[in-house]
């Protein structure tokens, strides 16, 4: 079943023949329609169900293993796919210790790359929910400020550092309340499934941007995520021992560090330019989620809960271009003799991820021109 059998069964929402958007199932190259079988599944996207809660998703995974085999499935290619989920807030956390290194190392190259408080807490931001899109989505170069380092002003156009970011995405299904914490031991009770996530990056809107409240523009005018949502559950076969966390963190954050082992490649024009693995995550999901919520901040149902860039510590497994071409460098010579520090126009990115037995939805993207 290609990595999409009776071990994963992943959720998304699907258009056919004209009809209403609604939830189904992959089940191999077709899609299982659940509208029939209860009617939260007629709905145009995962949040009510999601919303149900942790046994309300067991019971349903059970009766679609039970009667998905002898289905009638829809072929892939007859199909619209839509945005699984309502996205209700987008936090993008920087859990890598080899990318936040490498980052670290590019700026300042002349002090320690790590600052002092990346051990310590998960580091994070608040992104824009309403720029996340479906794979296949065109992403259209944006336009903002910029200062390169040539010109004694800011300049306005198009951005000429489009990047990528490969990271693993955590919806959250059943919500908390504001001003609830929610401890370690509690965390993965509110977290539905996994989705491929392409960050996209203006690192030029960024690099003028940032300083002093973090990214912006530079952001926010797109994210990419898999159309098919994983349940949890099918990647526990996959979790491993992390890293040891050194110093140890404060008690509300002290957990047996650990990581899922999802192995992940970015795909440019059609070459595989990078492969690595989520296993590389300094910060677990759980941990992620205990620090979001300590100060009293809610969980909604359709939460987007990104990794950050997932890089290994070989040139060949970072997860961004602007590792890959080391901040343009080292240019990537690609198989047709080009080469690339940035994302020209007409660029195909596409993200895999998969492990166990178990593949996640990729995520594809094709780069666009900036408004005129």
């Amino acid at each position: 079943m290609s990595g999409f059998g009776l071990d994963n069964l992943p959720y998304g929402v699907f258009s056919s023949d004209g009809g209403a958007p609604r939830v189904g199932v992959r089940y191999g190259d077709g899609v299982f329609d659940l509208s029939e079988m209860d009617d939260v599944f007629g709905s145009p996207t995962l949040n009510a169900f999601m919303a149900q809660g942790r046994e309300a998703w067991r019971d349903a995974h059970a009766r679609i293993r039970d009667s998905v085999a002898d289905a009638q499935l829809i072929p892939l290619d007859e199909v619209e796919l839509h945005l699984p989920f309502a996205v209700a807030d987008y936090v993008d956390f920087y859990s890598s210790l080899e990318h936040a290194t490498n980052l670290g190392r590019l700026f300042r190259p002349d002090s320690e790359p790590l600052l002092p408080n990346w051990r310590r807490l998960p580091v994070g931001y608040h992104g824009r929910a309403g720029t996340i899109v479906v794979s296949g989505t065109p992403v259209v170069r944006p336009l903002g400020q910029s200062k390169p380092p040539d010109v004694q002003e800011p300049v306005f156009g198009p951005s000429r550092r489009l990047d990528i970011e490969l990271e693993l995405g955590f919806v959250i299904g059943t919500p908390s309340r504001q001003g609830e914490l929610v401890p370690l031991d509690r965390a993965l009770e509110h977290v539905f499934g996994v989705v491929l996530v392409n960050d996209w990056s203006a690192r030029d809107l960024q690099a003028w941007e940032y300083q002093p409240l973090g990214p912006f523009l530079g952001k926010s005018f797109a994210t990419s995520i898999g159309a098919w949502v994983t349940p949890l559950e099918a990647l526990e076969p996959v979790r491993v021992e992390g890293e040891q966390q050194d110093p140890p963190p404060l008690d509300y954050l002290r957990a047996q560090p650990w990581a899922y082992d999802v192995g992940l490649e970015v795909e440019l024009n059609g070459e595989t330019i990078s492969r690595t693995s989520s296993r590389h995550l300094y910060w677990s999901i759980e941990q992620q989620i205990a620090h979001l919520t300590v100060n009293g901040a809610s969980l909604r149902t359709g939460d987007l809960l990104a990794s950050g860039t997932i890089s290994g510590s070989e040139p060949g497994s970072r997860g961004s271009l602007i590792e890959l071409a080391w901040n343009g460098a080292e240019p990537l010579r690609l198989a047709d003799g080009s080469t690339r520090t940035f994302l020209e126009d007409g660029d195909e990115v596409v993200l895999r991820g998969g492990a166990g037995g178990v593949e996640l939805g990729e995520v594809r993207g094709v780069i666009q021109p900036a408004p005129r």
